[in-house]
């Protein structure tokens, strides 16, 4: 296969993730948010994404963006009523509409962002550093990417620990659910300070911005593809988002 003969630039990757997301946040036509979706899937295959563990993440974060798709629906009551208790109207087909809006959008964001997951950190804090980013920047940015899938990991596990000790979390009062998750993401919190706490103390005992100027080994050159993506993606960008604003009267 291709992806397995060329090795692409982390930059090129950051570009393609620009100019989905950028798409994403500015389409408001459910059917082409859902075009948009189809076309990220794609362009995850074929950089080689661990695409079952993305939809395992998506829907991990399922309930949550549906429950907020639901409560922007609430606090949109334009349109014909669906769902109504006398005058006041809990789901209308315009709060419908912008609740799937919003689900298409963060599905397209989270499929997106694990194509830069296919590039190591040193790769991508090297890619940041050649733009022209300070390295410490650059630096937290990579440690950032790296470290949120890991807290979510603790979570997970902690509420699996909770199920397997014969706690059904569904089936507990809102309530108690609710203090429940304060025990809950309390000592995970003081553990991630803890662990946040010790890289800062080993990165500064390996010498972190002792200089102010710093060499790698490590040097990214773009390839005649990388260029010839980075161009076609900008200018397929470019020319939906004019075709979509002004040619297409939305």
């Amino acid at each position: 296969m291709m992806t397995k003969e060329i090795k692409f630039d982390p930059r090129t990757k950051l570009i393609i993730i620009l100019c989905i997301s950028t798409l994403g946040l500015l389409i408001k036509n459910i059917i082409e948010l859902t075009i948009i979706l189809l076309i990220t899937i794609i362009i995850g295959t074929f950089f080689q994404i661990d695409l079952k563990r993305s939809i395992k993440k998506v829907k991990g974060l399922l309930y949550a963006i549906i429950a907020l798709a639901i409560i922007q629906s609430i606090f949109s009551p334009e349109g014909e009523a669906i769902l109504a208790i006398r005058d006041f109207t809990i789901l209308s087909t315009s709060g419908l509409e912008k609740g799937l809006q919003f689900i298409l959008r963060m599905m397209i964001i989270i499929f997106s962002a694990t194509i830069i997951t296919t590039s190591s950190s040193r790769e991508l804090i090297q890619g940041f550093v050649q733009w022209g980013l300070p390295y410490d920047i650059a630096f937290m940015v990579a440690i950032g990417t790296r470290f949120l899938p890991i807290l979510g990991e603790e979570i997970k596990d902690s509420l699996t620990a909770i199920q397997l000790r014969g706690i059904e979390i569904n089936q507990i009062p809102i309530s108690k659910r609710i203090s429940m998750y304060s025990y809950i993401f309390t000592p995970i919190l003081v553990a991630t300070i803890s662990k946040a706490e010790k890289l800062s103390i080993a990165i500064e005992m390996r010498g972190f911005r002792a200089y102010d100027n710093r060499t790698s080994y490590l040097t990214l050159k773009m390839s005649g593809v990388d260029y010839l993506i980075i161009i076609m993606s900008t200018i397929f960008t470019i020319t939906y988002i004019i075709f979509y604003f002004y040619i297409g009267g939305n």
